[in-house]
């Protein structure tokens, strides 16, 4: 976890700026080598027969509650699976054919099939009357499949937790018949769902899985007959998960705005489950969610999707906002985070994002990317300046190594030294040595907002240490920042050090760059036109690509400051200014 504290100049860490804050990342170590096999041993003993003990119990006859949804389905994906097809990131799977149990699904595929979120899809497009005959159809087809079939790809500890939320919430859809058989079946497998959660929501791998195993468990008690006794455990459960996952300013620790949204999205459905058991949520649960969603937004652009960070993409404008609205807070965007580490700098209609914080622990995120220092940029709904993104949880939607070179430093818009990510990224995708600490601070006023960090991540290798500052004027028209490369450390290479300062531009924009090799014009399509300076290196433009909101990608182009700064560093400076 990132710890964010002063630093004492006293206390040995050395001597940070008046009015700075540093920002630290902790034990960078994968999941322990103990932690796994406890699991594995966890999950082998669900085939013993001791398991399959501890799930016997009543059997419920009815719910004791129908939560409701409170985030808007996507009407589009309904509409498309009432005609024959279910559509997930950018896939399509005929109704007809579907088979839980098929081992070639992608996994993101398989987990949105799995966790039943396509009821709220399906909800959004046709009401029970004409939609309850698919859905039982495909519930059938899952209990076949698994009701007695314990396993890791349908019986994780998350997934449970996400099908208690749909099944419950999606109740009329899925249990609206008169046959008595069914209906016995899918409320029987509930509740041993819920048993099985019981025993093994603490199991679950830290962050968003383990919350989503323990929201279960609360959902179980307050819906589900039988199960009112685990509301105790499962409130205590969930209070120390998110404790866990958390960061002070409401950011998960895997600083990550698609698992952020999906935050959102579960501690919404959960206080729908607790409005609808007649119960009030805990404080720590209620500050929690709104502390995520001030997080979410401080990371959305002007057209109010996600700026893409840790290997997120955009997503979708709707699905953002239907989880804000859903969310049912009062909360504004957080400018300046701590351990969350995004930077929100917004001006008129220019909003800028900037990532100033290592980059996650290795535990807390599978996938982390080497963008310390790196930002997006946008002039209302345009987006200008932006980083190459990701497939948030569509691994298989791009070949491996083009998702390996979306992690890295380059395919940020940062300054890259020697060619060199500034947190290495090995070979097994975990993240090396390299950024270990972020110092920051922050300057607002009526005239301007200013944030100025940096990194150590070149320190050990190069000698040297990066620091940015960018400035954004209070009208929203101008842009400055300033690169500037300081001598630090022991090492220190004694011959000029090649180094590139890339700025990423969305597909929509077109560039003209001046004779000079010093400047660009940069017209958005549709929309209006922004001219750039820059003073230290020479500027030229190579091809570049964006990953969109459903893990497509995009070619463009890219702005490429570049030149060799002297062993004892130098300054670099540029600047976008919106064109009158």
């Amino acid at each position: 976890m990132s710890l964010l504290e002063r630093i004492d100049p006293a206390g040995g860490e050395g001597e940070i700026g008046e009015g700075k804050r540093l920002i630290r990342v902790g034990d960078d170590r994968g999941v322990s080598l103990s932690e796994r096999l406890a699991y594995r041993l966890h999950r082998l003993a669900w085939r013993t027969p001791f398991h399959a003990f501890r799930l016997r119990g009543r059997f419920p006859l009815k719910l004791l509650a129908v939560p409701k949804d409170p985030i808007a389905g996507d009407k589009a994906a309904g509409e498309a699976m009432l005609s024959g097809h279910i559509v997930y990131g950018g896939k399509s799977v005929p109704v007809a054919k579907i088979d839980f149990a098929d081992r070639s699904l992608a996994p993101d595929l398989s987990d949105y099939l799995e966790s039943f979120a396509w009821l709220r899809d399906l909800a959004a497009a046709a009401t029970r009357e004409h939609a309850a005959k698919l859905a039982q159809a495909l519930v059938r087809k899952w209990l076949d499949c698994y009701a007695e079939n314990v396993c890791e790809r349908a019986w994780r500890a998350d997934l449970w937790g996400r099908r208690i939320l749909f099944w419950s919430a999606y109740a009329p859809y899925i249990l609206s018949t008169n046959d008595l058989v069914y209906r016995s079946a899918v409320l029987n497998t509930l509740a041993r769902g819920a048993r099985h959660l019981d025993k093994g929501a603490d199991k679950a791998p830290a962050g968003l899985p383990r919350i989503a195993a323990w929201i279960g468990v609360i959902a179980s008690a307050l819906v589900v007959q039988g199960g009112s006794t685990r509301l105790g455990s499962g409130e205590r459960g969930l209070t120390r998960a998110l404790g866990q996952a958390l960061h002070e300013d409401g950011g998960l620790v895997s600083r990550s705005p698609i698992e952020q949204l999906e935050l959102v999205e579960l501690l919404s459905q959960l206080r729908a489950v607790y409005y609808a058991g007649r119960r009030e949520m805990p404080e720590e649960v209620v500050d929690a969610l709104e502390g995520s969603v001030s997080a979410l937004l401080s990371v959305t652009l002007g057209d109010e999707a996600l700026s893409s960070w840790q290997g997120a993409n955009m997503t979708s404008r709707r699905r953002v906002l239907a989880a804000v609205e859903g969310s049912g807070t009062d909360c504004r965007a957080l400018r300046q985070t701590r351990g969350w580490g995004y930077q929100r700098m917004a001006m008129k209609k220019s909003v800028a994002i900037f990532d100033a914080a290592p980059p996650p622990a290795s535990r807390a995120l599978a996938g982390g990317c080497a963008s310390t220092l790196a930002f997006e940029l946008s002039d209302g709904a345009d987006r200008i300046v932006i980083n190459c993104g990701g497939v948030g949880r569509d691994r298989a939607a791009l070949p491996p190594d083009l998702l390996q070179g979306l992690r890295t430093s380059a395919a940020h818009s940062t300054l890259i030294l020697d060619d060199r990510n500034s947190t290495a990224i090995h070979e097994d995708g975990t993240l090396g040595k390299g950024v270990s600490q972020v110092e920051l601070s922050r300057n607002d006023s009526a005239a301007d907002a200013t944030v100025e960090a940096s990194h150590d991540g070149y320190v050990r290798r190069l000698g040297l240490v990066h620091q940015r500052q960018l400035n954004l004027s209070a009208d929203g028209a101008e842009l400055t920042g300033e690169d500037r490369l300081l001598a630090q450390g022991r090492r220190r290479r004694r011959d000029p050090i090649p180094f590139a300062v890339r700025f990423h531009l969305a597909p929509a924009v077109e560039v003209t760059t001046t004779a000079d090799g010093q400047g660009a014009l940069l017209r958005i399509r549709g929309g209006s036109a922004w001219q750039f300076r820059c003073r230290g290196g020479r500027l030229g433009t190579e091809e570049s690509l964006w990953v969109d909101g459903e893990a497509r990608p995009h070619a463009t182009l890219q702005l490429v400051i570049s030149g060799e700064t002297p062993p004892e560093g130098m300054t670099i400076s540029w600047m976008f200014k919106r064109a009158k």
